[in-house]
């Protein structure tokens, strides 16, 4: 069966279309009105081995708050819709990165529990336009969507644009290993026998 979902989000301030194919090849079609969230989720969907394409739009001239979050909150529905009862599937997955001086650690849990621990510390600013204060946002949207468990550390790293570049990939590959397929697991991954 494919695992592939397509989530629609309107609201006020948000119109937001995510089309999202689990077992993919990283293919990709980003069109936000934010430049660097476009190129982190390429790089999600690219180092993810996910097919995705996102079409969003939002009050950005107010702030870019509202279109980050809900983002991550319409890839989280899609997560959570593509996979299913998750039955066969691995569940965990951790991965960590290194990127130039960065190195960082994602690791989740797909439990049917939201649960975001966000440990790094970056420098308060910009990357481009877009506000470091906004990678949390995003995280935790599509954390209580797709209902999992996420730690996010980053244990040193100077530059911001590396830093949540690395987190982005990080949180990628352990997404994908999380949501593979393991022949070996027969039903639901969990001793209740649901999550």
């Amino acid at each position: 069966m494919a695992r592939k979902a397509k989530i629609v989000r309107n609201t006020k301030e948000t119109q937001i279309t995510v089309e999202l194919n689990v077992d993919g090849t990283g293919k990709y079609n980003i069109a936000t009105p934010i430049p660097f969230l476009n190129h982190m989720m390429e790089a999600f969907a690219k180092h993810g081995l996910f097919d995705l394409t996102i079409k969003a739009k939002g009050d950005v001239h107010i702030d870019l708050h509202h279109t980050v979050e809900d983002v991550g909150i319409a890839l989280g529905e899609a997560f959570k819709k593509a996979i299913g009862d998750k039955k066969g599937m691995r569940r965990y997955g951790h991965f960590t990165l290194p990127m130039d001086e960065v190195l960082t650690t994602a690791a989740v849990d797909f439990c049917g529990r939201p649960c975001m621990i966000y440990t790094p510390k970056i420098k308060a600013g910009r990357i481009g336009t877009f506000d470091v204060e906004l990678v949390p946002e995003f995280f935790q949207g599509f954390t209580n969507a797709a209902l999992i468990n996420l730690h996010l550390n980053v244990w040193y790293g100077r530059n911001r644009h590396h830093i949540v570049e690395a987190m982005f990939k990080a949180f990628a590959k352990a997404v994908d290993m999380a949501t593979q397929k393991d022949p070996r697991v027969k039903g639901v991954p969990s001793t209740k026998g649901a999550l």
